[in-house]
């Protein structure tokens, strides 16, 4: 029997899954297939990412870095499918949080948000002091502090400009979905032509062989286990990048027909991000005019592109670039604010009633906007006169996001070895047959790459001078205090005030089915 369709001007279909949870209507559907795509892809930032610690990867492990891109795409594409089958069951605000709490339980679920919306908070900071890296470079007017060769100039300057990007991001949030979408695929538009254009330009000037990917440079000398223990270090660089897919799903309760945009979002955007991203390093290292050389461990692909297109063409794809990092904030920016707000719904943060309450003129949470604009600003001013800035607070967001994803996966894998875990029927996407291999190799590679990730080597938290122990153990003492410290909390304060927020209660939630 054919379902009705829901009444003239609603969206009852698109709200059945949101009803499960409780949860009424709050936030106004606008969002179409592309917004949720722009959404996905503008977190992951091709641009962004591959710009931001091209020379980290480089300068760690050499040309044959470029291997630990596929690499990390097989095991983050199997998070993105679990994320994907996710999503066509319940494409709801604060995704990570939502998902953990249903097939796990409201302990894990909060620990899982909770490390998700400071790991976002981290990652504005993290993503906004790309600026640096590219600014100056189309011109030395943009650096501020000095003239760069001072100690901490380059940090201190990092912070002034990162500063800017993060006080844009908070204004655009808080003026509404519609403006951030716009704004959001305009962006996306110039970055994807942008990457695209860059491959063409850069096949033209190839001036080696495929097979540079082969070389190390050497890395490998004075790692115990020899050139694996560089690529690991040098992984950090395409671990970076491939995350934040689930941002598509986030704003679902903002899209249209988000049970079935959302997964191809998802899948679009990290598949786009490999392709494109995989072949814009690969024709980098073919191009470049010498292997040889501080620059491309230093000044990383910016060099690159100028070497090769010379400055006039060069400086005009790094303007390119600087636009990508700014959607990218953006998106983290309104991932963030959605997972605040769908915890503080659950009365799941302190001052939860004020944090979720939506602006009636702009149907957004702008309270959530402005804090966490402040919070990100925060992390800047604490790392202002740290040259190892750019490394640590990245790598403190990637383990933190890593950690959160694991607290889906881990008990997703469960449900399904359980035989509690029913995927969306009505044609919605599904893993079908293959659900437990891929969920086990998603919780395997998340905990590997967790731990590799948090190891307290020099190499990635304290590689030049000052040296300071809390810069080597600084990602274990963070994730330690922040999970520890959050948890406590929690469980002694928060569980016993836990609840749909009267104010955002469904009059008569839609019971959860047995199955889940």
């Amino acid at each position: 029997m054919t379902k009705a369709a829901p009444p003239s001007g609603t969206h009852g279909h698109d709200d059945s899954e949101l009803a499960e949870f409780g949860y009424r209507p709050e936030l106004k559907r606008t969002l179409g297939n592309f917004h949720t795509f722009a959404a996905g892809i503008s977190y992951i930032s091709i641009l962004t990412g591959t710009f931001q610690l091209f020379y980290f990867g480089y300068g760690s492990g050499g040309p044959a870095y470029w291997w630990s891109w596929p690499v990390v795409f097989v095991g983050q594409f199997a998070v993105a499918l679990c994320f994907a089958e996710l999503a066509a069951r319940h494409p709801v605000a604060g995704s990570v949080y939502n998902w953990s709490k249903r097939i796990g339980n409201p302990h894990l679920g909060w620990l899982a948000g909770w490390m998700m919306l400071v790991a976002s908070i981290v990652s504005i900071a993290a993503v906004a002091l790309a600026y640096q890296l590219t600014l100056p470079q189309i011109s030395s007017a943009f650096q501020f502090v000095g003239d760069g060769t001072g100690t901490y100039d380059v940090a201190t300057n990092a912070v002034v400009l990162a500063t800017v990007l993060i006080l844009f991001t908070t204004l655009v949030n808080a003026f509404g979905v519609k403006l951030m979408a716009r704004i959001n695929t305009a962006g996306v538009f110039i970055e994807l032509v942008a990457s695209v254009v860059l491959i063409v330009m850069l096949a033209v000037h190839i001036t080696r062989g495929p097979q540079v990917v082969l070389e190390t440079n050497g890395t490998g000398a004075g790692h115990g286990a020899g050139y694996l223990g560089a690529f690991l270090v040098a992984s950090l660089a395409s671990a970076y990048v491939m995350y934040g897919f689930d941002t598509a799903a986030s704003l679902g309760e903002e899209s249209l027909n988000p049970s079935r945009n959302a997964p191809r979002a998802i899948l679009r955007a990290i598949i786009a991000s490999f392709v494109l991203g995989g072949l814009v390093l690969l024709l980098a290292l073919m191009s470049v005019s010498s292997l040889k050389g501080d620059k491309l461990s230093t000044d990383g692909l910016q060099y690159v592109v100028l070497d090769v297109l010379g400055p006039t063409a060069g400086k005009g794809m790094l303007w390119c670039v600087l636009i990508a990092v700014t959607v990218c904030a953006l998106a983290v920016h309104t991932a963030a604010i959605r997972l605040a707000f769908a915890m503080a719904r659950d009365n799941n943060l302190p001052a939860s009633s004020v944090l979720a309450r939506v602006s009636p003129r702009f149907r957004t949470p702008v309270v959530p906007a402005v804090v966490i604009g402040v919070l990100a600003l925060a992390i800047l001013v604490v790392n202002i006169r740290q040259p190892q800035i750019f490394t640590v607070v990245t790598s403190i967001g990637i383990i933190m996001i890593y950690l959160a994803y694991l607290g889906v996966t881990a008990p997703m894998l469960v449900a399904r070895l359980r035989g509690r875990w029913t995927p969306a029927g009505e044609g919605r996407f599904s893993l079908g047959r293959w659900g437990l291999v891929v969920n086990v190799v998603a919780v395997v590679w998340g905990a590997g790459m967790t731990l590799n990730l948090i190891w307290p080597r020099a190499a990635v938290y304290n590689a030049a001078p000052p040296h300071h122990w809390y810069l080597r153990w600084g990602a274990v003492l963070f994730v330690a205090v922040i999970a520890g410290g959050g948890f406590a909390y929690y469980w002694f304060v928060q569980r016993h005030r836990t609840g749909v927020l009267a104010e955002h209660r469904l009059e008569t939630p839609v019971p959860a089915p047995t199955s889940d």
